[in-house]
């Protein structure tokens, strides 16, 4: 009798002798052979989160199919099953043998185009290209808020009506982690959604200088600007790597500009804004100014709020609402470190069984990236509380007996001795009061946070801005 379990063990021996031990203890012990359907040669494995499944397809495929190949057959067919988010059942999801990744593509709508074996040559027989995008990156999958509204919008015009031309060329800037490639890849995903038959074309200026280099060893070059003159939208990821490439910047000049004169879409990604990428010919910048520029900024707290509530989400993972506001709050640099914090408390979560809790996200957090803790003064925390309770600060200093007056004053007290570590003397100092007042106010902010819970809430909002 065939022994669905022995066989899989037998891949996990292929597969652990091939990884690291980290590596293998986190991606693989967890999963689980359930059954195996020997008419159709399937086997389907127990993964904790569909969040397992697309690390899986995207890091270790090559070593799975091996090791199921070795185990099962050549002609082995693999169902994932997973829990879905908010429900009690197991959700199968279905794979090729190949392991494609089809399935995400079909529902996104994108049908696979046949691809060049080489992007510089043409082929008359293609009617497509393909456009080399990832269907992750959606404007679904895309938190926004008003860091990044005009930037969206404008980008979900573009894939709405690419026939108005008011936004071409968009040129986008900011810092590393804040969505640039995201938002190319959305647009580019959306047209193809749209206008399936629009040649769409998503490529970093690192392929592309690679893509021209080649061309140039092969002759080839005519091959290759004809076939970028082609595409109906260019998406140019991270174009300050071109700076400095002059021939490669001549070549993309011409292509920008017939593409432009024909009315071709185009959209560029940047670190830095236009008038300060240094390298670039005088001309090509120019053109970078003919349409739309705009910034995506540092992520603010609503986005990255957003953002670590629909990964959760997205993993099957449960985290209380303080937990998601501390480690909002404590990382704020890029989306793509909240994303390293999220994987990190999923292997806790899968891997050890541990709740997430903010001690287990602030040691996580500490791992992950550097975090720099915000100085405390008195005078910042009685400006907070002032500001989210729209009074002048001028009035927690002074002698007013006025309710909303008096429990304001009382909780600066109290962060100014939990959040500041002052000490209450030096607390009383700063409002003319004794060290006894302080002890006061301090267990009377605890008292009624343990009993009010709209209160309780206003304290956390308050001591999360304290660290923005």
């Amino acid at each position: 009798m065939f022994n669905v379990a022995q066989q899989w063990n037998r891949c996990l021996d292929a597969i652990k002798a091939n990884l690291p031990a980290e590596q293998f203890n986190v991606w693989f012990a967890p999963i689980v052979a359930v059954d195996y359907d020997q008419k159709n040669n399937r086997v389907t494995l127990k993964v904790p989160s569909q969040f397992f499944v697309e690390q899986i397809e995207e890091r270790y495929i090559n070593i799975l199919s091996s090791a199921l190949k070795m185990a099962f057959g050549d002609d082995v067919k693999l169902l994932y099953k997973y829990n879905v988010v908010g429900g009690d059942d197991a959700s199968a999801v279905e794979q090729t043998e190949d392991n494609s990744s089809n399935k995400l593509k079909q529902e996104l709508k994108i049908r696979k185009p046949r691809v060049a074996t080489n992007p510089f040559v043409q082929d008359d027989a293609l009617d497509e290209i393909d456009p080399q995008l990832n269907p992750r990156y959606t404007f679904e999958n895309y938190c926004s808020s008003m860091s990044n509204k005009l930037a969206v919008s404008i980008g979900q015009a573009i894939a709405e009506h690419p026939e108005v031309k008011t936004y071409n060329p968009m040129f986008v800037f900011g810092s590393t982690g804040v969505g640039k490639t995201h938002l190319l890849q959305a647009i580019g995903i959306k047209l193809k959604e749209n206008y399936p038959r629009m040649r769409v074309l998503y490529v970093s200026s690192r392929v592309f200088e690679s893509q021209y280099t080649t061309a140039v060893i092969q002759k080839k070059v005519n091959d290759f600007i004809n076939f970028y003159l082609s595409i109906d939208v260019l998406l140019l990821d991270d174009i300050q790597f071109l700076a400095g490439k002059e021939k490669t910047q001549n070549t993309f000049f011409h292509i920008f500009s017939h593409l432009h004169l024909h009315q071709r879409q185009l959209v560029m990604s940047c670190d830095c804004r236009p008038s300060e990428l240094d390298g670039m010919e005088p001309r090509l910048l120019s053109r970078f100014k003919w349409g739309m520029t705009v910034e995506l900024e540092k992520p603010d707290f609503e986005l990255r709020r957003k953002f670590l509530a629909m990964k959760a989400a997205q993993d099957g993972l449960k985290i209380a609402d303080d937990v998601l506001d501390f480690i909002a709050t404590n990382v704020s640099d890029s989306v793509r470190e909240l994303e390293g914090v999220m994987v990190a408390l999923l292997a806790h979560a899968t891997m050890l069984g541990q709740d997430i809790t903010i001690d287990l996200a602030r040691s996580v957090i500490g791992n992950t990236v550097k975090v720099t803790p915000k100085q405390l003064t008195f005078e910042s925390i009685a400006e907070t509380v002032a500001d989210y309770y729209n009074l002048p600060t001028d009035v927690l200093y002074g002698k007013s007996r006025k309710r909303e007056i008096s429990d304001a004053r009382q909780l600066v007290m109290y962060l100014a001795k939990k959040e500041a570590q002052m000490s209450s003397t030096s607390i009383g100092a700063k409002l003319d009061r004794t060290h006894a007042t302080v002890l006061h106010a301090c267990i009377q902010i605890e008292q009624r946070m343990s009993i009010e819970k709209d209160f309780s809430r206003e304290v956390q909002a308050i001591t999360a801005s304290l660290t923005q």
